[in-house]
């Protein structure tokens, strides 16, 4: 993500961490839930379940919070009322969206989709 981009993404993010109230959940991306449901089988207990995450999302609605880096843009989305990055978070780019959301929340889910796509699609280097 160019400069400008984590500008704006950060700026986004920061705005929306000032929300007293929760957003609606949109509920999950249908590959996300399925990568994030792989995961849990794989390592069952490590972090909170991804069924039991979405439950507490629809009920509490969701805020936007940043993790340890935030200059980085280090952004994690949570249920409401909780304060367990470790356990409870998902990455923006893991919600669905859908028409009826919040303006902010789409554009910072599309602009961590872009950043992540460049992380998956980046060439691993070459040794020789």
């Amino acid at each position: 993500m160019d400069q400008l981009r984590l500008e704006e993404y950060i700026s986004l993010a920061e705005e929306l961490s000032r929300c007293h109230e929760g957003l609606p959940f949109p509920g999950l991306d249908e590959e996300s839930y399925g990568k994030l449901k792989a995961v849990d089988e794989e390592y069952p207990g490590v972090t909170t379940p991804t069924d039991q995450i979405i439950a507490r999302m629809q009920a509490e609605g969701i805020k936007v919070v940043f993790g340890k880096h935030p200059d980085s843009g280090n952004v994690f989305v949570l249920p409401f009322l909780s304060e367990d990055i470790e356990n409870d978070s998902l990455s923006p780019h893991h919600l669905k969206i859908i028409d009826e959301m919040d303006d902010l929340l789409r554009r910072l889910i599309l602009l961590n989709r872009a950043r992540h796509n460049k992380f998956e699609t980046r060439p691993a280097s070459d040794p020789n």
